[in-house]
């Protein structure tokens, strides 16, 4: 089937929920999030805004929708494996899942996890540790340390995923120039590999290293009962 006639037919074809939030995921990936409109949507789907109202209520629904729906694409992990194996993995399959839509990121931030598929995600990852002998106790203040982890991304103060711009003038940490006021700075950025004081690290080396540290602490403390 051509494109042309896949996207007549897809025009054909009744809408639901489940085909306005994909529809939405996929403009979202193309334009980006802050393209996202009722309107734009409409469009995408070959009929007047207000005919998505029958299955969004507006858009704060359809942003929380679109939580969900990525959210329920997250494969979940067997609470019958080590429960710190389990939970890397689930980590980082939540990863691999989030990092294809560079959206995600930021409506999970602002819209926060409350629907449907977010509770279920939460349960299997709750699953996990207890059946890996957490208490309640632990269990809840583990998912407070593990935070965003659980969702495959961190809360870095020091984060900058943007490329360099190879036309600025050359950083001056890391050409030395500012040594005597910032020895430690000036030794770190120049040491390890970042483009700008603590910017452009390798996020996946960074995320799993900080997602290892906490997994052993909270090995450490689940050993001592």
């Amino acid at each position: 089937m051509s494109v042309d006639a896949k996207a007549q037919t897809d025009r054909r074809t009744p809408l639901n929920r489940e085909r306005v939030l994909q529809a939405a995921i996929d403009l979202a990936d193309r334009d980006g999030l802050d393209a996202l409109s009722m309107r734009r949507l409409g469009a995408e789907l070959g009929v007047e805004a207000m005919a998505l109202y029958r299955h969004v209520r507006d858009k704060n629904d359809l942003l929380d929708g679109l939580i969900d729906a990525l959210v329920g694409q997250i494969q979940t992990i067997s609470p019958d494996r080590a429960w710190k194996a389990a939970l890397r993995a689930q980590a980082m399959t939540a990863r691999r899942t989030l990092i294809s839509h560079p959206w995600a990121r930021r409506l999970l931030e602002e819209r926060g996890t409350a629907g449907p598929a977010t509770l279920d995600y939460i349960e299997s990852v709750l699953a996990i540790m207890r059946e890996g002998g957490f208490s309640v106790d632990l269990a809840h203040h583990a998912l407070h340390v593990l935070g965003a982890r659980i969702f495959g991304f961190n809360q870095d103060i020091f984060e900058d995923s943007a490329p360099p711009d190879r036309s600025a003038p050359p950083d001056p940490i890391r050409a030395g120039l500012l040594v005597d006021r910032y020895p430690r700075v000036t030794e770190l950025a120049t040491s390890v590999s970042h483009d700008g004081v603590l910017g452009a690290c390798d996020d996946d080396v960074e995320f799993t290293f900080g997602l290892d540290l906490v997994l052993e602490g909270l090995e450490r403390r689940l050993a001592s009962g």
